[in-house]
């Protein structure tokens, strides 16, 4: 059973191992000639990744992990960073254009902007949460990204001692996804789910 960014959606996988592709994460970058673009490849059992891959063909970094594996850049076993405070955080989001006037983008970058060392745009989100993985930032963010971007990376963010969690399940397999270091995970959540609830309102 595949689901992918071409297909759109998959059948049921049931019992079934589930394959899911994004050949390219990262289109605009990609078309423009701009380095941040990947390949991700994850096998899913029931919703869960058993394993994952994200080939940056630009930058030549592998990302590899599974359940019975650590994370790895190149073959090197890679771990998230011990920054455990958001004021020194470095946190890679991306603007989401939905017109859900429940997810308020702008806000949300602000917010995260005014809180953290620095938030960073770069344009893929399987690749930015394997930074976060390599320990080049602490955390990701996006309040709609689709599963297929995240399928493999969060894995490999959770194997290299991150946390990865899905927010808020929205239509059209898009979701709300946090990856980050683990240390400031809870407090960066209760920041983005205060911008949630005020917009909300």
């Amino acid at each position: 059973v595949i689901m992918g960014e071409e297909s759109q959606a998959s059948p049921q996988a049931g019992n079934q191992l589930e394959w899911v592709i994004d050949p390219i994460d990262g289109t605009v970058n990609f078309s423009h000639g701009l380095p941040f673009w990947c390949c991700s490849i994850a096998v899913r059992h029931q919703g869960k990744s058993l394993a994952g891959a994200v080939y940056a063909p630009e930058l030549d970094e592998l990302y590899t992990a599974s359940l019975e594996a650590p994370a790895q850049c190149n073959g090197r076993p890679i771990r998230v960073s011990s920054c455990n405070t958001l004021a020194d955080a470095i946190v890679l989001t991306g603007m989401d254009k939905t017109n859900d006037p429940n997810i308020p983008p702008l806000e949300l970058f602000r917010t995260i902007a005014a809180h953290t060392q620095k938030a960073r745009i770069l344009g893929s989100a399987a690749l930015d949460m394997c930074h976060v993985a390599a320990g080049r930032a602490e955390a990701y963010f996006e309040s709609g990204v689709y599963v297929w971007d995240v399928a493999a990376a969060g894995l490999i963010c959770e194997q290299a001692g991150g946390q990865s969690e899905l927010l808020r399940p929205l239509p059209d397999h898009r979701i709300q996804f946090l990856s980050t270091n683990r240390l400031i995970h809870a407090p960066l959540k209760d920041l983005i789910e205060g911008v949630m609830v005020r917009a909300s309102r």
